[in-house]
């Protein structure tokens, strides 16, 4: 996919209109949004489980102290993470991460930042059971769900051969994060054909993007993340993907490449937050981060003008969508 951008954008220099205006097409054709959403064969879409799992992920009676609920960390007004450089967790604990995004979950293969969870399952049990997170116990967890009527009386219509269990409950709130879908962008609606959606700088920048400033080699597809890990150069003492990989040196320091849609609600940026806005990462990125042995080979310094980096700027800001509200459920007592 990296060689065809690259194809695509030296084709844009020196070339025919016609001939240019076709590779443009054929570039833009690898950012088109996928149809519909992958469910896993094990946990097929049901509206009702979506729903049921909707309400667990807005209940902070799946922590510890009752006082903490999934959407604390991901909040829907904050692209689903918090505008703080590291999420808060249990008893006031600051975080060494910030909370990354559920914003089209379900085609990631891998999540966290150091990508230690397998599946979205394995992502919701990371930070109820953590205790410097939610904090929460399963046994106490399921104790209470099953004490409360209506929860009782959904599991049971919807998993009856388990009725609340851990299982069903995390089978729940992942085929609710599984919905969670970022909605369409200017950037889609130009994609779709639409030539007014975006401006000429937010055009200019797609070209900028996928050419000079090399952010495809990393942020690919229509989710712009090729869900890798990669270490950038960040000041940092967290070793990364290190953790996973112990025997990689260049999974030291290294991340998960983030996906970069709905940007604008979603500051500060960096697996720390350690960027305040889209200007600050991206002169960080112009600067070429710290350079160590396991530093990203595709991390290099950039010679952006004034200019160019405004139309960079302009078009990240075309890959957010306008801003909905999302209804809170109704919580069972």
């Amino acid at each position: 996919m990296k060689l065809r951008i690259f194809t695509f954008v030296a084709a844009l220099i020196g070339v025919s209109a016609a001939s240019a205006q076709a590779d443009i097409s054929a570039l833009k054709a690898l950012y088109r949004r996928p149809a519909s959403i992958p469910f896993p064969e094990s946990a097929p879409y049901s509206p009702q489980v979506a729903t049921l799992g909707k309400m667990l992920f807005f209940d902070p009676r799946l922590s510890g102290m009752q006082n903490l609920s999934c959407a604390s960390c991901h909040n829907p007004s904050f692209g689903y993470e918090v505008p703080v450089p590291g999420a808060i967790g249990a008893t006031n604990t600051p975080l060494g991460r910030k909370a990354p995004t559920i914003l089209n979950a379900a085609w990631m293969p891998v999540l966290f930042w150091d990508g230690r969870a397998q599946s979205l399952e394995a992502q919701a049990q990371g930070p109820i059971t953590a205790a410097v997170e939610m904090n929460g116990k399963f046994p106490e967890i399921v104790g209470r769900l099953k004490a409360i009527p209506d929860y009782a009386t959904q599991f049971r219509r919807l998993f009856p051969d388990s009725g609340v269990s851990r299982e069903t409950l995390l089978t729940a709130v992942a085929t609710y994060e599984r919905t969670v879908v970022a909605g369409w962008a200017p950037f889609d609606r130009w994609i779709e054909g639409n030539e007014e959606a975006i401006t000429p700088a937010a055009k200019r920048g797609f070209a900028l993007f996928n050419g000079k400033a090399g952010c495809a080699a990393c942020h690919t597809g229509w989710n712009f993340t090729d869900n890798k890990f990669h270490d950038l150069g960040i000041p940092t003492k967290d070793i990364g993907r290190a953790q996973i990989e112990p025997d990689n040196p260049m999974a030291r320091h290294a991340f998960k490449t983030p996906g970069l849609r709905n940007l604008t609600y979603r500051a500060p940026f960096g697996h720390a937050g350690q960027f305040a806005d889209l200007d600050a990462i991206l002169a960080f990125y112009e600067g070429g981060g710290l350079d160590r042995p396991s530093k990203s080979p595709l991390m290099r310094r950039l010679d952006l003008s004034r200019s160019e980096r405004e139309d960079l700027v302009a078009f990240l800001r075309s890959l957010t969508a306008e801003q909905t509200e999302t209804a809170l459920p109704n919580l069972p007592n």
